[in-house]
């Protein structure tokens, strides 16, 4: 990757395949460094603490807020999210890009602290996909899902705030445009063309 090292901000609603886009952007760019996030939330059986959070106390999290180690936070369903700003700030000086897989919230707060930052919105192909795709979980109780949903229809009215949306209908194809756009050639995904203006519309609708 030519030029200087940056950072990548990339947002999704719960529901639209971020993570997995994510990690398969990374085997194909190894370059790339992941910024591992604090959360306040309950550590799932499949998680490692170090490799996919930090789990901490809210009090711990409070304390690194408080120390301004924080680049961002929100609370997202309860629980505390947050990203390491000297981690960060090492990674890029040592020329290395960043990933950053947070929120809309946060991606807004990345933006006013580093405004080279590039940021990238995540959508599902539908409203029925997301809904089949939080339902495919099977880890929620309905309750839990229509709370999702509803949060999620309201994350993606902010995808006007990024420099580029991927539509994730196809996880080769998405994952393809993404590495597009991190090597500098993503003009297709960029939220100033017309065509994918539409077809963003037509999700939303």
């Amino acid at each position: 990757m030519a030029g200087d090292a940056k950072l990548f901000v990339i947002a999704a609603p719960s529901g639209a395949g971020k993570t997995t886009l994510v990690k398969a952007l990374v085997e194909h760019n190894p370059e790339l460094k992941f910024s591992i996030s604090y959360t306040t939330r309950s550590q799932r059986a499949t998680e490692e603490h170090g490799r996919d959070y930090y789990f901490v106390t809210v009090d711990e999290f409070e304390a690194l807020r408080k120390n301004g180690e924080l680049l961002e936070s929100a609370l997202v369903f309860d629980n505390h999210y947050g990203t390491s700003r000297s981690q960060v700030e090492r990674h890029l000086a040592n020329g290395n890009p960043v990933i950053l897989e947070i929120d809309w919230q946060g991606a807004r707060l990345v933006r006013q602290s580093m405004p080279d930052c590039v940021t990238i919105f995540i959508l599902p192909p539908s409203r029925e996909a997301l809904e089949r795709r939080l339902r495919g979980r099977r880890t929620d109780s309905e309750a839990v899902i229509q709370r999702r949903l509803r949060d999620a229809l309201g994350d993606m009215s902010h995808w006007d705030e990024f420099d580029y949306v991927i539509i994730n209908d196809d996880l080769k194809r998405a994952t393809a445009e993404l590495v597009a756009v991190i090597e500098g050639r993503g003009e297709a995904s960029s939220t100033g063309n017309p065509e994918l203006v539409r077809a963003v519309r037509n999700i939303l609708v």
